[in-house]
């Protein structure tokens, strides 16, 4: 990965364990799943932004506008080649681009990924990375049988990961990491 900051949306512990519990399922398929990042960061998310670097400016304004109920969706795929990142959607409510177009102003002007710029964003939790095209459908069967239909999802803080330090930490400054 190269080395970025982003901003992400992380859930309460009863909408991480659903998700986690999918993430499960496909360990237990013998499938690629995220549950096999044992990164002490690695946890169920939505990205907001990713940019090169991103100065600590305050985004506590953004804590006004949580939890953020959201519904997780169908599955999708993202990439090309011989495999495919599998992730839910997130149902594109209102609030939820209200709160990625605020993230985007707060954090001011900067080099974003463009996937990640109001408009052209695809809300999503990563389920999956690297599946062999063989086994998408197997993935996706193994996802319906864990629980597959919308699920309802609490977003509860932002969190900043930079990839060159690895470290997260809270952009919204309450003083804790724990949700996080």
């Amino acid at each position: 990965m190269a080395d970025v900051v982003s901003l992400e949306l992380v859930f309460d512990g009863a909408s991480e364990a659903a998700v986690r519990r999918e993430w499960e399922a496909l360990v237990a398929a013998d499938l690629p799943s995220q549950a096999r990042h044992t990164g002490e960061s690695n946890r169920p998310h939505v990205t907001l932004l990713v940019r090169p670097e991103l100065p600590r400016g305050d985004l506590g304004a953004l804590a006004a506008d949580l939890p953020l109920r959201l519904t997780l969706g169908a599955p999708l795929l993202f990439g090309v080649g011989r495999s495919r990142v599998i992730a839910r959607s997130v149902i594109a409510s209102p609030e939820l681009l209200a709160f990625h177009t605020r993230v985007h102003e707060l954090a001011g002007a900067g080099d974003d990924a463009p996937h990640t710029l109001p408009g052209a964003w695809t809300a999503h939790v990563t389920l999956a990375r690297r599946v062999p095209l063989d086994r998408v459908g197997e993935a996706l069967g193994v996802i319906a049988d864990a629980g597959g239909s919308e699920l309802a999802v609490t977003a509860t803080g932002v969190r900043r990961w930079d990839a060159a330090t690895r470290t997260v930490s809270d952009p919204l400054r309450r003083g804790t990491l724990e949700g996080c």
